[in-house]
């Protein structure tokens, strides 16, 4: 009964929030624009992908970036940069939350569930200020999107797979999106070479042709997908917009290497899988279904597509109740 009433005033909370964001016609022109957290005097910019075709996969990576086949992209908009400690830790403490924001929080705001506190320092003595936010759950990422949402009234979900490759590749059909050449990525990324295995602050590198930072290197980032080694093998000559989904647990397909990687590992079509041995040294019982003590190379980046899809979509991509970790 409660599970039910908490998804109907859910439900009907995604109503009035998209009513207000089409009242005041936020953001209708397809152009970079910087996304504003109300009451907090922090933002985030993000920057148009055009819809189009890629070829999707590589020839000479590994078997699960086989067979190369044409991808056709909806268009939207991706954060320029990876989410930071500043924002994500507004979502993880409600008392951090209502302490630095202008007025009280609303009672949608309020009764979100939120992270357990870690018993870790999740940032692993690397640091939070302009840093990315490491080692969240692919639920956690998603929970973080819902609250954004509720604070914006503006829809943001993680990219899909193909999305996140579209974009990483920016029009290009190289290895990397600067070209084949692995000794020009210390001018692009942070990684294994010159990171000092840590995570540094946003936006020091040069982007990439469509204006994302940190797109290859510094942390990975989650996708929607679920990781199958064989995903492309019945695609086809050609797909719209694919989405691999799953209701297991794992495992799931993060992009983009970090600082930690080779440059073998940070190719536009690499493709890394989620593993329940990120939580080994969790001690608790089931496994916590917000943080990966043990991947403190993982982070998220937002997309907001162009068209809104539907209040049931969003509250069916919102309000998946977690799944219990082994």
């Amino acid at each position: 009964m409660f599970k039910l009433l908490k998804r109907t005033l859910f439900v009907c909370s995604v109503s009035f929030v998209l009513f207000l964001a089409s009242a005041y016609h936020i953001n209708e022109a397809f152009e970079p624009y910087s996304q504003e957290i109300p009451g907090t005097g922090i933002s985030f910019d993000m920057v148009p992908i055009p819809e189009g075709s890629f070829k999707m996969g590589s020839k000479d990576g590994a078997s699960d970036e086989a067979p190369v086949h044409e991808v056709n992209v909806d268009p939207f908009w991706m954060a320029s940069h990876e989410v930071t400690w500043d924002l994500y830790e507004l979502f993880l403490d409600k008392s951090f939350e209502a302490s630095t924001s202008e007025g009280p929080l609303s009672p949608e705001i309020d009764g979100l569930t939120r992270p357990s506190i870690p018993y870790l320092d999740m940032t692993f003595g690397m640091g939070k200020e302009h840093k990315p936010a490491i080692a969240m759950t692919q639920y956690g990422a998603i929970q973080f999107c819902k609250w954004l949402f509720l604070k914006t009234g503006v829809f943001f979900r993680l990219p899909t797979e193909a999305e996140w490759e579209y974009a990483a590749r920016a029009g290009t059909n190289t290895k990397y999106f600067f070209g084949d050449d692995p000794s020009k990525l210390g001018d692009f990324a942070w990684y294994v070479e010159n990171s000092d295995g840590t995570t540094h602050a946003i936006g020091q590198k040069k982007a990439n042709p469509w204006g994302l930072y940190d797109i290859l290197g510094n942390v990975n980032e989650w996708t929607m997908d679920h990781y199958l080694a064989d995903a492309y093998s019945d695609r086809g000559s050609s797909s719209n917009n694919p989405l691999n989904l799953s209701e297991e647990l794992y495992p799931k397909v993060i992009r983009g290497g970090s600082y930690d990687s080779s440059p073998g590992e940070m190719n536009s079509s690499k493709r890394t899988a989620s593993t329940p041995e990120w939580k080994r040294i969790d001690p608790q019982i089931p496994k916590s279904q917000w943080w990966f003590p043990e991947a403190p190379f993982l982070g998220m980046r937002v997309v907001r597509p162009l068209t809104t899809p539907s209040p049931e979509f969003i509250e069916k991509y919102y309000g998946s109740e977690p799944m219990e970790d082994y």
